[in-house]
């Protein structure tokens, strides 16, 4: 049973020239490719290989110690977050990657973040060591205070069959069932093998390897570690039901639309007929064809059995983080979320509608791409963590189909949200359907996005209708009130319901949902949320001085600046996106190439009261003439259905709440 190990990275770690070592060292390549020579085997789309960074997540299969391994190699590059984080999906443990010259970053705590949010076992390997301002123990003492991780520091005697005494009593020391067994019987090989693999499977302790991905230096020590604490159970479990999880999509030259799948239970063969998740159901989809996909090249495969990843044709529009099998269901949405906003410019040749399926296409594998397309403008926009993913879609619209495009300015994506909590109702009711809905709209956590729970008796509305308004609820992006901008953070709650013997369909309760949500919203108190950046800025102490007084100018909050060995100053903190999207550039120029500017999404914030005016003025959003977002509600009279707007509609709902 193969282990399925994730190299994770900030750009410029390291990571890619590693993923080369371990797939080396593990027997797989004949010699290690470089990032700079551009003969990777993993880095190997003409993209990735003109740029010198990881955009597709890719694969290959290596040993360690004699164990079977997959290894998938991440962006690590933050405008690339999206696959990274659907690798996530795939990986049984992690291979975080730090360096120990520019140390713990902004996108190495994203990372950290998701890895812990979906419990995936983390091994760290201390990068750059041959180079001459690295620091080792400054960047383990980092690794250790920002990130929070109890790291078990594995020297390169680190043995898989025989972990060593003395890393034996670490693990005591964490450990109440490893330190008796200890007192008891002394030092036991097999049994601290085994106990610190638990701990680490079970995230409590992260081994950390020090080494030099480029001399391959630790790369033999990192293969021990992930052979001791990391492997898989060899034996497989016989007669389980089939479930898989999808984690990426793919589509050939040919246009066929490729599934890429991590089983986790049973097996799949070609020919076989697999339940997929579909809009308010599931449906049956035959698997016309079955692969193993190992550095851009693929094999067909047999079968494909627990833990394997596989690629399948033909089933159906499935998506990253659908579970397909037994117990087939959607995925849950992604942790991180685009920033941006940019509109597609083409010329007449490329007429909106082409351009639009031309995208639609790369949207289907990445999904936070957001295309939107206004009829009435005639005008496509995107959705991007930033201008770097803009220059590689303009890339692979010109390398897939002949396509060239450019992009207007780009625009920071706000988000809306709600201060108090309001009871909206929506009622649809044209000739012969019926629906009418009332919800509570609330104040949700920050970040939790759109959230839906029911104090609805099924004696007054039966599970069926509750399920389907839940659906409705959380399937589409709800626009704000006061920009239009998307909704988030909103904690939604059915109080009541009515539908029809004969005339309610599944379609009506949609309408009712959608017209309850707004109705609410036009009651609320509307808030306008932006997004803001943690950073690290890193520079010449004689440039310390402008970086913390640019901050503040920005709008930003930053930390004690702290300087490191090489005499170079790091300043952490938090800033506005709008504000500090454009600032990398700036400080480049200031610092002549010697400073460095490191940026992840931090989270969304409250604009100021003035802020929130200039931008709802400047957006001219008015929620009454958005048809497609209507507040207003449709019942019906003398056999003919009429509208009713949203501050009159209450008085005339079937459910009159007490």
């Amino acid at each position: 049973m193969e282990t399925v190990v994730g190299v994770f990275a900030h750009v410029d770690a390291g990571k890619t020239t590693l993923s080369e070592q371990l797939l080396y060292r593990g027997g797989t390549l004949r010699r290690a490719g470089r990032v700079d020579s551009g003969d990777t085997c993993l880095d190997h789309d003409v993209i990735e290989r003109s740029r010198g960074i990881t955009v597709f997540a890719d694969e290959a299969a290596f040993t360690a110690c004699g164990l079977p391994f997959r290894l998938i190699d991440t962006p690590g590059h933050a405008d690339f977050s999206g696959e990274m984080e659907r690798s996530i999906w795939a990986v049984d443990c992690a291979v975080l990657v730090v360096s120990c010259v520019e140390g713990v970053q902004a996108h190495t705590e994203t990372v950290w973040r998701l890895l812990r949010q979906n419990d995936v076992p983390v091994v760290f390997f201390l990068n750059k060591t041959d180079l001459p301002t690295a620091d080792a123990a400054g960047t383990l003492a980092a690794v250790r205070a920002r990130l929070g991780a109890d790291v078990l520091a594995c020297g390169p005697d680190f043995c898989a069959a025989d972990i060593g005494e003395a890393l034996a009593e670490e693990l005591a020391a964490r450990d109440e069932t490893l330190m008796e067994d200890y007192l008891v019987r002394g030092y036991d090989a097999q049994a601290a093998r085994e106990r610190g693999a638990a701990l680490v499977r079970a995230g409590l302790v992260c081994p950390a390897v020090v080494g030099a991905a480029l001399n391959g230096t630790g790369v033999d020590t990192l293969l021990n570690v992930l052979a001791a604490f990391c492997a898989a159970p060899q034996e497989e479990a016989g007669d389980a039901l089939f479930r898989a999880r999808v984690y990426k999509v793919r589509h050939e030259k040919n246009g066929g639309r490729i599934v890429f799948l991590k089983v986790l239970a049973g097996r799949l063969r070609p020919k076989e007929n697999v339940a997929c998740p579909e809009k308010g159901g599931t449906a049956y989809y035959k698997v016309n064809g079955l692969r193993a996909y190992s550095g851009g090249k693929s094999a067909p495969l047999a079968e494909a059995g627990p833990g394997t990843l596989c690629a399948a044709a033909g089933l159906g529009r499935v998506m990253p983080g659908d579970v397909v099998g037994v117990d087939a269901r959607p995925g849950m949405p992604p942790a991180l979320r685009p920033l941006l906003s940019a509109q597609v410019l083409a010329g007449p040749e490329l007429p909106p509608r082409r351009l639009l399926e031309l995208l639609r296409e790369v949207e289907d594998e990445e999904p936070l791409l957001g295309v939107e397309f206004s009829e009435e403008l005639q005008r496509v926009n995107v959705q991007v963590m930033g201008e770097v993913q803009l220059e590689v879609l303009q890339a692979v619209l010109r390398e897939r189909y002949g396509a060239e495009v450019s992009f207007g300015p780009c625009g920071v994506l706000y988000r809306e949200t709600i201060a108090n909590a309001v009871v909206g109702c929506g009622h649809f009711e044209p000739l012969r359907h019926y629906a009418e809905v009332h919800l509570r709209l609330s104040p949700g956590a920050p970040g939790s996005g759109i959230t839906f729970d029911s104090e609805c008796h099924t004696d007054v509305l039966a599970q069926n209708w509750q399920n389907l308004i839940r659906t409705h609820v959380l399937e589409k992006s709800h626009r704000g009130v006061l920009t239009g901008a998307p909704l988030t953070d909103v904690r939604v709650t059915l109080l009541a319901g009515r539908a029809h013997l004969k005339h309610t369909e599944g379609g009506d309760f949609r309408q009712a949902v959608y017209r309850a949500v707004r109705q609410g919203l036009m009651q609320a108190e509307s808030v306008l949320l932006e997004p803001w950046y943690s950073f690290t800025a890193e520079a010449d102490a004689a440039l310390a001085g402008r970086i913390l007084s640019d901050i503040p100018r920005m709008g930003g909050r930053y930390e004690a600046p702290v300087t490191g060995r090489n005499g170079r100053v790091a300043v952490t903190g938090t800033c506005p996106v709008a504000q500090m999207q454009a600032y990398a550039r700036e400080l480049t120029a200031l610092g002549k190439g010697r400073t460095q500017l490191s940026l992840a999404f931090e989270a969304y914030h409250p604009c100021t009261p003035a802020q929130q005016q200039y931008l709802a003025e400047q957006t001219g959003y008015d929620p009454e003439r958005d048809v497609e977002n209507t507040p207003d509600s449709v019942f019906c009279s003398h056999g003919a259905g009429y509208p009713v707007k949203w501050n009159e509609a209450p008085a005339q709902m079937h459910i009159q709440l007490k």
